[in-house]
């Protein structure tokens, strides 16, 4: 397999795998938290019924209680002056079956039957008591087996006394325990120990179905309780989990695409640049400099730009920070070394041509940047001069500079490029001893102003002409700038006012004068190509 297709196959291997991980993490959380969410919204239904269905019952009992304490004043009273107000308040608490009045352990007077002697504890073993009694139990008279809620107010210190009403629990639970599938099978009324279940009164409600619990809600105001049966909520959540697959597959396949797009970006830079040198999505393009004294052209600067398929033209002010910050500087500067090798016969052939090539201080440590010269530029010996232009954004380690001599040796120019603008620019001078220095552009667009960089601008070019330093200044757009740089000495210019730069496959038509002048004062697409 050809190493270009091996990096692809690799990148897209990765992120296949990423995304392909990444979705099946969506898949299960998202299935992980749909069933948390079910399981509680079923907790939240369990708990909204029990909590509507006591209050429910406190709500009827209530009124039924506060009567029951203001008719305990009427026992002993006789039956004839006290039946009226009893069967008042029947008629008022609708869901009162009956209310009846105790002296001494016998029933003498009710709301339904008026006079009446008959011992409590026939009608009711429990009774009397000294404590007030709830308790369900089935009716013997009016609807015999039916059943009922007892309520027992005791009026005497020896509780032989008092008042008993009868509640229609019947009705009453009919409306208030209506089953609620699927949480809700079955929901029963629990007083003491006796349970309300299908129109009877037993003492166990056992047992169960399989997978079914109770759950049981307990009054804060009655001795009573509401017991619901049904699956669990976390049963039934998972019972209802294969329905929430469809959205987990949607959620889990957005995350995968997502995930793609995103590593085709700064989550995956470094693969997106071996991936756009394997395909060569990289062009090389060029920029001339011409001699100032007579425009001819002498040399050119070798720049690059970055045509993504994916993300379209991306600047090297995005992507060189980015490849220098991974360790990519140095494959990108062979890249570029290769792409000028294979088009040297554009060139003229003389060694008065120089090509200029962007170079990086990090390519310079432990002396890389002479291993990629002697494998990928000296064996076709290219008749051209070679120029390597270290750029200032990094100092160069000391150790380093042992390399500069045996670049000088090797018969390679240095220039500083953008001079002014970088890192220890003086200290570059003594150590680097470069043949070239390159004016930075904001220090020739300060030509003719009253700008601080003008001023610069006179600075540089006295010093390289002190220490006898070629000059070559970039950014030239004006014949005021081009003038007043040959008057002062600068040999050799470049920029906007000659050429743009252009492909290399244009460079001969360029150079034949078959290219139309540049437009000047333009938007300028240097920052955008040069590697930098």
């Amino acid at each position: 397999m050809h190493p270009a297709q091996r990096i692809i196959y690799r990148y897209r291997r990765k992120r296949f795998i990423l995304c392909i991980i990444l979705a099946t993490i969506t898949f299960i959380v998202t299935l992980g938290l749909r069933y948390y969410t079910v399981q509680n919204d079923y907790k939240r239904e369990i708990d909204t019924y029990n909590q509507r269905a006591v209050a429910s019952l406190e709500s009827v009992l209530e009124p039924i209680e506060v009567a029951r304490k203001s008719l305990a004043v009427l026992t002993g009273i006789p039956c004839d002056m006290a039946q009226y107000q009893l069967r008042e308040q029947a008629a008022r608490l609708q869901t009162v079956r009956s209310i009846g009045l105790v002296k001494q352990g016998n029933l003498y007077c009710s709301s339904v039957f008026g006079q009446r002697d008959i011992p409590i504890s026939q009608l009711q073993p429990s009774l009397p008591s000294v404590h007030p009694v709830m308790r369900l139990a089935i009716a013997s008279s009016l609807l015999p087996g039916s059943p009922i809620l007892l309520l027992w107010e005791p009026s005497s210190p020896d509780g032989q006394s008092g008042v008993i009403q009868t509640v229609n629990i019947e009705l009453l639970a009919a409306l208030t325990l209506k089953p609620q599938p699927p949480m809700i099978e079955k929901a029963v009324l629990n007083v003491a120990n006796d349970y309300l279940v299908d129109k009877k009164v037993i003492q166990d409600i056992r047992p169960r179905k399989p997978g079914l619990v109770e759950h049981r809600f307990y009054s804060k105001r009655y001795p009573l309780a509401v017991v619901v049966t049904g699956p669990s909520p976390g049963a039934a959540a998972l019972k209802s989990l294969p329905a929430q697959i469809p959205l987990a597959i949607m959620i889990s396949l957005l995350t995968g695409y997502i995930t793609w797009l995103a590593t085709a970006t700064r989550m995956s830079f470094s693969w997106e640049i071996n991936l756009g040198m394997a395909a060569h999505e990289f062009e090389v393009f060029c920029q001339p400099l011409v001699r100032a004294r007579d425009r001819q052209c002498i040399g050119v600067e070798i720049l690059l730009r970055w045509k993504n398929p994916r993300q379209g033209w991306i600047s090297p002010d995005v992507f060189i920070p980015l490849a220098e910050q991974q360790d990519l500087i140095a494959p990108l500067t062979r890249y570029v070394l290769i792409e000028t090798v294979r088009h040297l016969h554009l060139f003229p052939s003389t060694e008065q041509f120089h090509i200029s090539i962007n170079v990086a201080a990090s390519h310079f440590h432990r002396g890389v940047i002479i291993k990629d010269l002697r494998r990928y530029w000296f064996p076709y010996k290219p008749e051209q001069q070679l120029m390597l232009e270290l750029t200032e954004r990094d100092a160069l380690p000391d150790m380093d500079y042992r390399i500069v001599r045996e670049l000088h040796q090797m018969g390679v120019q240095l220039a500083i490029d953008d001079f002014g603008t970088g890192q220890s620019s003086l200290s570059y001078l003594e150590r680097l001893n470069p043949n070239v220095l390159k004016i930075d552009k904001s220090f020739t667009a300060a030509i003719g102003t009253d700008a601080v960089n003008s001023t610069v601008t006179d600075i540089i070019i006295a010093l390289g002409k002190r220490l006898k330093i070629a000059l070559v200044a970039e950014g030239v757009e004006t014949e005021l700038q081009e003038g007043y740089l040959r008057r002062h000495g600068v040999s050799v210019l470049q920029g906007y006012l000659f050429a743009k730069p252009m492909p290399i496959a244009d460079f001969p038509r360029w150079l034949a004068g078959d290219l139309p002048p540049p437009a000047i004062n333009k938007e300028k697409p240097r920052s955008a190509l040069t590697l930098r």
